[in-house]
């Protein structure tokens, strides 16, 4: 079941007004406007009046600013315990203009809302309870306060009477995937939409359905998610932990972290997890995504351990090697190995750093500045080990680069040998025409063997061949 918030200081004035004004409308006559929703699966076809915008509240369940409302923890607490306060609302409003990534700064898009409200006022009804709860329309009755103030009149549709907090959500989330809406939820909020539907029983086939996606999407969504809200329970560290705006801006990142550790985990789960562990770091101290492909399960044994000194490596958790008990029973299982174990420390470093050194921590300076210069040796050691992986990784494409070209040349050929047999069955080859290209495939090969017996040490069987074949053996 969705939460229930309970109702607004004004709901019943606002009931009140609502009724009066959905009254004169059935009695006046002439042409209405309406605004049509999905209501509990079907179409339903609602009354548009005019609300003073300042008697309307801002929609606490809202999806649209779910993860940045943990950006100030003491607000998110009040907004979490009594969401029609005023200053709670504020907060809301103040949420709704944001740059989702970064909630300190307001969104070029809400500047651009703005002008355009201005300038064409409401191209569109919001969508309200009839206690004045905004269900759409948040972000428009931001912009009107600022430009307008509290006295001027918004255009709303008026949900039923009957309305619930489920109703809301579910309502929200029909209206957020409308094409003509302006303005997407953020990747983090997106996710958590999905949890929500998931945690309500959903199932993922009518979620994917939903979201206009796949059930393999959805079930990536919610391992992300899942991994994020770990991340930021092991990031707690002086009594601060990351928010989950943190990690708005690393959506790709996050899908190839999944589908690597899918298909490695396919193979080896231990190498899986090892693999996660390794790019996480990568990922938190700021690299790019071109950067973090380089960071395989390995990672850590073959470049990490050259270039982060053991006075700057953070300690690792001890290994399972005496297993885990399991209570009740007397028994315990093998706990994580050394390798995995050195990895969630490193991981678990980068993420007290950035906990603690990111803008508006309460830590003291000199802690804020000793987690800061923590995080630079850590991203330092990692960018040395990343650029000796990334050599690495291009000489080994380099190696491959001639086997692989030989063998999409023995590809070409095998589909000539099935050209050959169609075109005698018809009659039809160019034989002139085949001399000639067989005539230019020799030549290749003479210059193919002369550089193969230049570079190849040791010939096996078939180099042999070739240089024989070709009349270039010594």
């Amino acid at each position: 079941m969705a939460k229930d918030y309970g109702l607004p200081p004004g709901a019943e004035e606002n009931r009140a007004l609502v009724r009066a004004r959905l009254d004169e409308i059935a009695a006046g006559g002439g042409t209405r406007e309406t605004f049509t929703v999905e209501w509990r699966g079907q179409p339903e076809h609602l009354e548009v009046i005019q609300m003073p915008v300042g008697d309307l509240y801002y929609n606490p369940a809202t999806h649209r600013i779910r993860a940045q409302a943990g950006h100030d923890p003491e607000r998110a607490a009040a907004l979490e315990a009594s969401p029609w306060d005023t200053d709670s609302q504020a907060y809301l409003g103040r949420l709704l203009q944001v740059v989702p990534a970064d909630p300190a700064r307001t969104d070029p898009e809400f500047d651009e809302l703005m002008g355009s409200l201005k300038e064409f006022g409401q191209s569109e009804p919001g969508l309200i309870t009839h206690e004045g709860v905004l269900v759409n329309g948040n972000t428009r009755r931001a912009a009107l306060l600022e430009l307008f103030g509290p006295a001027h009149a918004m255009r709303v549709a008026v949900l039923p009477p009957s309305c619930s907090w489920q109703d809301v959500a579910a309502i929200e989330l029909s209206l957020q995937l409308r094409k003509e809406h302006r303005r997407d939820y953020s990747y983090i909020n997106h996710l958590l939409a999905v949890q929500e539907l998931v945690d309500l029983g959903t199932p993922l086939s009518v979620i994917a359905s939903t979201f206009r996606t796949t059930t393999a999407r959805c079930r990536q969504d919610q391992w992300v998610l899942a991994l994020i809200e770990s991340l930021v329970q092991r990031s707690e560290a002086a009594g601060e932990r990351l928010s989950l705006v943190v990690f708005e801006e690393q959506a790709e990142k996050f899908r190839e972290l999944q589908r690597a550790y899918a298909k490695q985990y396919a193979v080896n789960p231990a190498k899986a997890d090892l693999l996660v562990e390794n790019r996480l770091a990568a990922m938190l101290l700021g690299f790019a995504k071109t950067d973090v492909r380089f960071v395989d399960h390995d990672f850590r044994q073959k470049y990490l351990c050259k270039t982060l000194p053991a006075s700057e490596a953070p300690a690792a958790a001890p290994a399972g090697s005496a297993g885990i008990a399991i209570p009740g029973l007397g028994r315990a299982v093998e706990g994580p190995s050394a390798d995995l174990s050195a990895a969630k420390a490193l991981t678990d470093a980068v993420l007290h750093a950035r906990a603690v050194g990111e803008p508006g921590s309460s830590a003291s300076p000199e802690v804020a500045a000793e987690a800061q210069r923590e995080f630079e040796r850590l991203r330092i050691a990692l960018d040395e080990a990343i650029t000796d992986a990334g050599r690495d990784a291009r000489i080994k494409k380099r190696k491959q680069a001639a086997p692989a070209r030989l063998a999409d040349a023995g590809r070409n050929i095998d589909q000539c040998i099935t050209d050959l047999v169609m075109s005698r069955a018809r009659r039809s080859l160019d034989e002139e025409a085949f001399d000639d290209a067989v005539s230019d495939l020799r030549q290749q090969l003479e210059k193919l063997a002369v550089e193969v017996r230049r570079t190849v040490q040791e010939p096996g069987d078939g180099v042999t061949w070739l240089l024989e074949a070709m009349g270039k053996a010594d």
